[in-house]
C-alpha cells in the first residue's frame, strides 16, 4: 500500500506565560499514528520548525498515558521520527494523500500564524487529499482557504476541543485561539459530543475532524476508511 500520510505537529513547548511545558498530546499522535501505520500506510513527520517535536509533558503520565502512547515510546522508529521531524516549510504536499494536523495546546501558538501549515493544508486539499486534524490541531485548517478564496471550513460540519473543554481545564484562559469560536467565525458548522471529553467525528467530503484526545482513533479510522474507498474505486 503506497498511500502516505503527513502528520503535522506543534513546535511550540510554552503554555503561555504560565511557566509550564506544553506541545503535542501524545494521545493524538500515537493513536491514530498506530491506526494508520498497522492499516499498511505510510505516515511521516513533520513540525513546524523541524527537529524534536515537544510533547505535553501531561500526555506522558498516567491517567492520560494510554497503550497507544506507551507502545509509541517504546518504538524506536516511531520515537527516532518525533526526534527528527521534518521542517514544515522543507515538506512538499506532493506525494501525501492526506494531512492529519496533531493536537496539543502548542498547536494553538503556531498552527494559526504559520504560512506553511496554511500552504499544505491547501496543497494536500486542492490536489484531491484528505484533510483532517483533532482537538488544538483543527486550527491548521483555519487558514485555509478554498479557490474561490473562501475559508476551507466555511458551511461545513467541523469539530474541535469545545469552548467548554477549554473553561473545564481552564486553557481558555490560556489559549491565544479557542478552536471552537475560531471554527464558528469563519463559518463551519460546529459540533460536538453530548458530554464534555466524549469522542465525536466531523465528516463533510473530504474534511475529517475530531473533538479531543478521545477521537483521535476514530478520525484516523475514517482517514484509512477514505483512503481505501478510493483505492478501491475505479479508474
Amino acid at each position: 500500500m503506497s498511500d502516505s500520510v503527513l502528520f503535522v505537529l506543534t513546535s511550540h513547548a510554552q503554555l503561555g506565560d504560565t511557566g509550564q511545558k506544553t506541545g503535542t498530546w501524545l494521545e493524538e499522535l500515537a493513536a491514530a499514528y498506530y491506526v494508520l501505520v498497522d492499516a499498511g500506510y505510510d505516515v511521516a513527520l513533520a513540525s513546524v520548525r523541524g527537529g524534536a517535536a515537544p510533547l505535553d509533558p501531561a500526555s506522558l503520565d498516567d491517567p492520560w498515558l494510554t497503550d497507544a502512547g506507551r507502545r509509541f515510546q517504546a518504538d524506536a522508529k516511531a520515537s527516532g521520527a518525533l526526534a527528527t521531524t521534518a521542517r514544515l516549510a522543507d515538506v512538499s504536499p506532493d506525494g501525501f494523500d492526506a494531512i492529519y494536523f496533531v493536537g496539543g495546546a502548542g498547536a494553538a501558538w503556531d498552527f494559526p500564524v504559520d504560512a506553511d501549515v496554511r500552504r499544505l493544508a491547501e496543497g494536500v486539499d486542492r490536489a484531491g487529499g484528505i484533510v483532517s486534524g483533532v482537538c488544538h490541531g483543527v486550527l491548521g485548517l483555519t487558514t485555509a482557504q478554498t479557490l474561490d478564496g473562501q475559508p476551507l471550513v466555511a458551511g461545513r460540519e467541523v469539530t474541535a476541543v469545545s469552548n467548554k473543554e477549554e473553561e473545564l481545564t481552564t486553557f481558555d484562559k490560556v489559549v491565544p485561539v479557542l478552536p471552537e469560536s475560531r471554527l464558528v467565525e469563519l463559518g463551519g458548522r460546529y459540533g460536538c459530543a453530548a458530554e464534555p471529553f466524549g469522542a465525536y467525528v466531523a465528516v463533510d467530503g473530504n474534511l475529517v475532524t475530531g473533538q479531543n484526545p478521545a477521537s483521535a482513533p476514530f478520525v484516523a479510522r475514517v482517514v484509512a476508511e477514505r483512503l481505501s474507498a478510493r483505492a478501491d474505486a475505479p479508474a
